[in-house]
């Protein structure tokens, strides 16, 4: 998939959007992959995809990734709820609430909720109910904003 990310990336960041990650997957005999792009702030619309569709789609075919079978190519937006990636993904969202879900529960506790104040290589800092908690990377499962539905 790394062969894909990098072959379409530059493409993609000439458009202007960022290329989150690629996923590869099979249903029913069908072999699909999938671009997810970013524009932040805006977010992408599915103009957006097709216009990246189109320009992606030849550097793709070039690269055979199925070796010679049928797939799909989709092009997709993260959505709302978008797992932080990268250091910059992170430094996108300090100041704003986030979700931090634990592979294993930590005193009883497998999700925190908190304002994102600080991302290292060894922990994550939020602050909860004027509290600051620092989970360290190598217990967290997920880190993601916080979507509230009223």
């Amino acid at each position: 998939m790394d062969e894909i990310f990098n072959a379409v990336d530059p493409k993609v960041r000439e458009l202007g959007y960022e290329t989150v990650a690629v996923e590869r997957r099979t249903e029913y005999g069908q072999k699909i992959i999938t671009i997810i792009v970013d524009k932040v702030p805006q977010g992408v619309s599915l103009d957006d995809c097709e216009k990246i569709h189109y320009a992606i789609e030849p550097i793709v075919d070039e690269l055979d990734p199925t070796n010679g079978q049928p797939y799909v190519l989709e092009i997709s937006s993260p959505g709302l709820d978008r797992p932080f990636k990268t250091q910059r993904d992170f430094e996108r969202n300090y100041g704003k609430e986030v979700e931090v879900k634990l592979y294993a529960p930590v005193k009883g506790v497998k999700t925190y909720e908190g304002i994102l104040l600080e991302r290292t290589e060894g922990y994550v800092l939020i602050e909860n109910d004027n509290s600051q908690i620092k989970i360290e990377t190598n217990r967290i499962a997920v880190v993601r904003p916080l979507v509230r539905f009223e």
